[in-house]
């Protein structure tokens, strides 16, 4: 009697973990970040891929040898995803640099399994002197190496 009380446990977790699963196919998220105003640069770096599916500029030294990161914002993700792990220069506004802007927008559709639909939309805007919001809008992006220290 004991091992069918495990085994109905068992699968009743399993159901639920498949209806989670399930739950969070039915979620999609898209964020894009938009920078203005900010300082032109020239940055040279590594190009990694965020967790949250956007990219990052990382290696970047300053003047002082200090090493740092940027966010990317594009409007382009073809522009990256071929450079991911390669030493490149990019070319864009900073928004750490100067008086900046920085928009991000996040629009998050829901599919309920009953088949209803929800969308939220968020937006945020962030302006003045951001010097430790290390965003870089994206104009050019030129490959230096096919690998990166």
């Amino acid at each position: 009697m004991r091992m069918l009380g495990y085994s109905l446990f068992a699968v009743v977790t399993a159901c639920g973990l498949v209806q989670a699963q399930e739950v969070e196919k039915a979620r999609k998220s898209e964020t894009k970040i938009t920078v203005e105003d900010g300082k032109d640069i020239k940055a040279t770096g590594c190009v990694e891929r965020n967790a949250d599916g956007g990219y990052m500029l990382t290696n970047v030294a300053n003047k002082d040898g200090a090493m740092g990161s940027y966010v990317l914002a594009t409007d382009d993700d073809d522009d990256l995803k071929d450079h991911v792990g390669h030493r490149v220069e990019i070319s864009g506004k900073a928004a750490d640099k100067g008086n900046g802007k920085v928009t991000i927008e996040t629009t998050t559709e829901s599919h309920a399994a009953d088949g209803d639909k929800s969308k939220t939309k968020s937006k945020a805007e962030v302006k003045g002197d951001l010097k430790g919001l290390r965003y870089l809008g994206v104009k050019s992006v030129r490959m230096l190496a096919s690998v990166c220290p």
